[in-house]
């Protein structure tokens, strides 16, 4: 026996319209916000994925750049480490001055995602803690590849392409 025919045997009068399970009901009303989570978790890969890229851009062209003092360092004796501290050293300088810079940024925009989170504070240590440490996992990747091949340069190729 369906669910109208047993109310219709109940009720005459009764009118059915649609006639789903709680579960479809929540479904349907949690779609918008399933949705919006959804977009911003993408959004939040796009965004990883531009800045490490945007990192690993500016520490090549800083590696192509310094060619020739990387080449006279190697020369002189400097150690793969050496160069390889130098380099990761300046890249995260500057990803810890973007980590600052995004912090403040986030911390103050955390009123606008309040009701889209359930469970979680905006400001929530955790969260910003597990973000900031993947990011800076990011810029020491984003820096590590061009130190790497910084450290594979001739002093002697170094030296004479100037």
């Amino acid at each position: 026996m369906t669910l109208r025919s047993a109310v219709r045997s109940i009720d005459q009068t009764a009118i059915l319209s649609k006639v789903t399970t709680i579960e479809e009901q929540l479904s349907e009303q949690m779609a918008p916000r399933r949705f919006q989570t959804t977009l911003l978790t993408l959004f939040s890969i796009i965004a990883t994925a531009l800045a490490s890229l945007g990192v690993y851009g500016v520490m090549r062209y800083m590696v192509v750049q310094r060619t020739h003092e990387i080449g006279i360092r190697m020369a002189l004796g400097a150690q793969i480490r050496d160069v390889l501290r130098l380099i990761i050293g300046e890249g995260i300088k500057l990803a810890m001055v973007g980590l600052l810079i995004g912090f403040g940024v986030a911390w103050a925009l955390t009123r606008l995602m309040k009701n889209l989170l359930f469970g979680v504070s905006p400001t929530d240590p955790l969260t910003f803690i597990v973000i900031a440490s993947l990011l800076t996992f990011v810029a020491l990747l984003a820096c590590y590849i061009p130190a790497r091949r910084a450290t594979k340069v001739d002093p002697l190729v170094a030296l004479r392409r100037q």
